[in-house]
């Protein structure tokens, strides 16, 4: 895998090892990001971070500041490790990403840009949770990437701006 844009542009990032992480590929990563158009500044939460690909393609394009939420821990250090390798800061949380969600929302604080893959086996169990804190996270001109296997299509409280299908997985992207 590797960037697609921006500062760290070609540089390749690894993912843990093994079949429990499904890191997005680089075309679907690539579409995702000419959906959500410029990121300059933004602030990201990406929840189920996985590798970090998403979170770490939008730090490369200009994202101000990342959170990734991952609890698994070799996946935690693959982050740490592309972090490091690409020399770029964020914030990496070993953590339930719906406890996290439940804590932002509680503290009030919005993000640009929310990234959510969960592993695609889970999503219907989650969508009441990620329904109930996600658009309490969302800027009010934020979006929401939510990543999820080519048969389930996401029902969450925000306007849908698409959903896409690529191979095996859908992207739908919200708007709040």
């Amino acid at each position: 895998m590797r960037i697609i844009a921006g500062s760290r542009r070609g540089h390749t990032i690894n993912a843990p090892a093994g079949q429990d992480t499904r890191p997005t590929s680089d075309r679907v990563r690539e579409n995702v990001f000419n959906i959500v158009g410029p990121v300059d500044g933004a602030a990201v939460l990406d929840l189920y971070a996985g590798s970090g690909a998403m979170g770490l393609e939008a730090l490369s394009r200009g994202a101000a500041r990342a959170v990734f939420v991952e609890s698994d821990g070799d996946a935690v250090r693959a982050i740490e490790r592309n972090l490091d390798k690409l020399k770029l800061q964020a914030t990496v949380l070993r953590r339930d990403a719906i406890a996290v969600l439940s804590a932002e929302a509680s503290a009030g604080r919005k993000y640009d840009l929310v990234l959510v893959d969960p592993p695609y086996d889970m999503y219907s169990d989650l969508q009441p949770q990620l329904a109930r804190y996600l658009p309490a996270v969302l800027a009010d001109d934020g979006m929401l990437v939510v990543e999820t296997d080519a048969r389930t299509q996401p029902e969450l409280p925000l306007e849908e701006r698409t959903s896409r299908k690529y191979g095996q997985t859908r992207v739908t992207v919200y708007e709040k």
